[in-house]
């Protein structure tokens, strides 16, 4: 049993040096990176990059919160008076509605951020 693992030892002792042999080969022949150009990518601050994922994730929750109400509002007209469902449905239109405020509450605060930190004015 301890020469498995004796052997496991020597294979990633092996398995780091090749790594960091590769890993630090640019810097022993001196090499160069030049960046390639026309790459078609979209240029941007780090700040813009976030201020659209935080729109695409916003516009994702404000989606995710009407499908709900939508959900909530059959489930209501299927209730057919069961008191347990009714509750149900409206608390599942109550909760659907805070998190269209939520989404909305923060597409207002990321356009603020945006404008306080010299992005543009703010449009709503």
């Amino acid at each position: 049993m301890k020469g498995g693992g004796m052997m496991k030892n020597k294979i990633k002792k092996i398995a780091y040096t090749v790594s960091s042999g590769l890993l630090l080969a640019p810097v022993v022949v001196l090499a160069q990176y030049a960046a390639p150009d026309n790459t078609n990518l979209p240029g941007g601050t780090v700040f813009n990059i976030i201020s659209n994922l935080m729109k695409w994730l916003l516009a994702l929750v404000g989606v995710i919160g009407v499908i709900g109400f939508a959900i909530a509002g059959i489930l209501y007209l299927t209730a057919a008076g069961n008191e347990d469902r009714v509750s149900q449905a409206k608390k599942a239109m109550i909760m659907s509605i805070i998190g269209v405020i939520v989404a909305l509450v923060g597409l207002v605060i990321l356009q603020a951020v945006n404008a306080w930190l010299g992005g543009g004015e703010t449009t709503f």
